[in-house]
């Protein structure tokens, strides 16, 4: 339903198109039962005059025989349809409306409050910007106040209206109001909610949700509506990381081939750099077509046809990004989940799981915690029954290609669907990928202690035992300096372990591919190997791309910071490229090898690197004797002394 405009009688196409300018506000109410969800948007439709003469003569009708709000017109049942909803005065199923006013469209969802309609409520938000949490201001803030709080902001909403209704049974009384606010303020502080809006209100009487009414002049804020009109509803939007999922290749002619989506972030011009995932195979963007005609930019939330310059293999499922700003893609990742179904969940089963890059096959392999929505606390769970909310580890077969999801909430999420039913049983929302740096052994096994001690190793081996990681671009000369090293510690009597990157890839980690997560899982082994090496007295030299500053200290933290040494082979790409005996750098320009670090994927330089090399102005000797003395140094080169026995 859409307000009255002179425009409409006198030319329809201006009004067509002025409304089409506006932009659109997602919007849901959400509370606990009886708090005025379904009154308050009876409420803003009344009195922005967005009901029907014969809708609100039956309102009128219905609220004789129906209604619980006494002598007045009980706007809650526009909102409530189900019988079973009017029966009992609730709220139980998602209910939208739409309207518009002079400045802004808005799609409202009327959510239920009951507990065991949770999942209902999650349904409703999963596409709204903005969240109006209703508190009974005689009761305050209660635990269904806190559970859709946490929920909302599970959900990525940042623009809150804390909405204290029913002011008139407390005499709108300005302290009653501040009391509130300060305590919902206490409670929000572990919430990410941004800053939430306070508002008292009255949706019965409609003080402040239209208009501002004569009971609440100490208020100096906007009404609801007003600021309804004036949130930002760009807020969070993510302009710079182009997504778009492929829903379909449009071949109307045999002249015309484009790929048709919508944009969930970042902008897109023609000439752009595009690349296709999963294949990564690159080109550049011919058009963006609608149907109103090609755009010169295109923004999120846009539904387009994109033709690129280039005929590549582009299917349903596959993402368009731009070479430089890529998606994590894993087969395993950490996500809060929304158990749906009545069945209860068991980790193991095998279910379907639908993202934005298509649908695979997926079960959950870890219950890492649940959370008691009504404490906020994480508990220990072995399985999940309706409504429960937990932080699960997904494991799928297909690689998913994601952002998390409060920084895309339409690549950051996915369903699970029952096999055998068809139901949609579980939401999810990725945290980022599962580490296998954080998953905890077996409880029934138990680490096994040498005989062999500390002291007898050293006093054997002469020498400390420690692990040196050099890392940098592929062909910057790690491999080589490592065999180096490895040579003049041998020559020198002592024992060490050389784990090069090629030779691992082609051992234990030859399951491995090259993203971010397998990189990090690459590490990981490579780690616990030094590590155990370490434990045997045994020096560890390892040679790895390692690109990621945080999986690097990962490594740091598993092997120890007395006993890690870090080197960062710092030599310019450009030697780096010409040096390349494979060829990798040329494979990676054609798009032939994805997530490639320094070309299609990015390489952090170390921070805090014990030691700087650079083959291209240091000879190798140059750079074993720099090692050295840092080894020397750190007294890992020499053994125990007399004194120390």
């Amino acid at each position: 339903m859409s307000h009255q405009s002179e425009l409409i009688a006198t030319d329809i196409d201006a009004y067509l198109a002025e409304h089409e300018r506006k932009d659109l506000l997602r919007f849901l109410t959400c509370g606990s039962v009886d708090d005025g969800k379904s009154t308050l948007i009876g409420r803003l439709l009344h009195d922005s005059k967005m009901i029907y003469e014969d809708q609100l003569a039956t309102l009128e009708a219905d609220s004789t025989t129906q209604g619980s709000a006494g002598e007045e017109v009980d706007l809650a049942l526009l909102m409530d349809g189900l019988k079973a909803e009017r029966e009992q005065g609730i709220t139980i199923d998602v209910a939208y409306r739409y309207f518009s006013t002079a400045k802004r469209k808005f799609i409202i969802a009327d959510t239920p409050g009951h507990e065991q309609y949770t999942r209902n409520m999650v349904t409703g938000a999963s596409t709204c910007q903005l969240a109006i949490l209703m508190v009974d201001a005689r009761h305050g803030v209660i635990t269904q106040t806190k559970r859709h709080s946490f929920i909302a902001s599970l959900l990525g909403i940042r623009n809150v209206a804390v909405a204290i209704n029913k002011m008139d049974l407390v005499d709108y009384s300005e302290t009653r109001f501040e009391e509130i606010c300060e305590e919902y303020r206490d409670f929000s502080k572990t919430l990410d909610l941004g800053d939430p809006y306070f508002l008292p209100m009255s949706a019965l009487l409609g003080d402040n949700v239209v208009d501002k009414g004569t009971n609440l002049d100490w208020f100096g804020g906007p009404t609801l509506m007003q600021h309804l009109e004036t949130v930002d509803v760009e807020a969070g939007v993510d302009l710079e990381n182009f997504r778009m999922p492929v829903q379909m290749v449009s071949r109307p002619n045999l002249d015309f081939r484009g790929f048709a989506g919508t944009i969930s972030g970042g902008t897109l011009k023609p000439g752009d750099d595009i690349m296709s995932l999963p294949s990564g195979v690159k080109s550049k963007v011919d058009r963006i077509v609608t149907f109103d005609g090609d755009l010169d930019v295109a923004g999120p939330g846009r539904a387009i046809t994109v033709t690129l310059e280039d005929e590549i293999d582009v299917s349903r499922g596959d993402i368009l990004v731009k070479p430089e700003s890529q998606p994590v893609r894993a087969h395993d990742v950490d996500a809060m989940m929304v158990w749906m179904a009545e069945a209860p969940m068991e980790p193991g089963r095998q279910y379907l799981i639908q993202s934005s890059n298509g649908i695979g096959n997926a079960s959950v392999t870890t219950i890492r915690h649940r959370v008691d929505i009504n404490t906020l606390e994480e508990e220990t769970a072995h399985s999940l029954e309706l409504n429960d909310i937990a932080l699960c580890a997904v494991s799928s077969d297909r690689e998913l290609l994601f952002d998390p999801y409060n920084a895309n909430r339409q690549t950051g999420s996915f369903i699970l669907v029952d096999r055998m039913t068809n139901a949609t049983v579980a939401a999810g929302m990725i945290t980022g990928a599962a580490s296998a740096w954080d998953r905890q052994p077996e409880t029934t096994l138990t680490r096994r202690v040498s005989g062999i001690t500390e002291l007898e190793r050293t006093i054997r081996f002469g020498q400390q035992p420690c692990t040196v990681l050099l890392t940098g671009l592929t062909a910057a000369g790690k491999s080589t300096i490592a065999t180096a090293l490895e040579r003049e510690l041998f020559d020198r009597g002592k024992v060490s372990l050389r784990l090069d990157g090629e030779n691992i890839r082609m051992g234990i980690s030859r399951d491995l591919g090259f993203s971010s997560q397998e990189r990090s899982e690459n590490l990981r082994r490579v780690t616990e190997v030094a590590r155990l090496a370490n434990s045997q007295g045994i020096m560890s030299i390892a040679a790895l791309v390692a690109p990621t500053e945080s999986v690097r200290q990962r490594a740091k933290e598993l092997i120890g910071d007395d006993r890690y040494i870090e080197v960062f082979v710092d030599t310019p790409i450009e030697v780096c490229r010409d040096r390349d005996p494979n060829g990798m750098y040329a494979a990676a320009d054609r798009g032939e090898i994805p997530m490639f670090p320094g070309v299609s994927a990015t390489y952090e330089r170390p921070t805090d690197a014990d030691l700087r090399l650079d083959t291209s102005t240091q000879s190798v000797d140059e750079c074993v004797s720099a090692i050295l003395r840092v080894l020397g140094e750190r007294g890992f080169l020499r053994g125990v002394l007399v004194t120390d026995v």
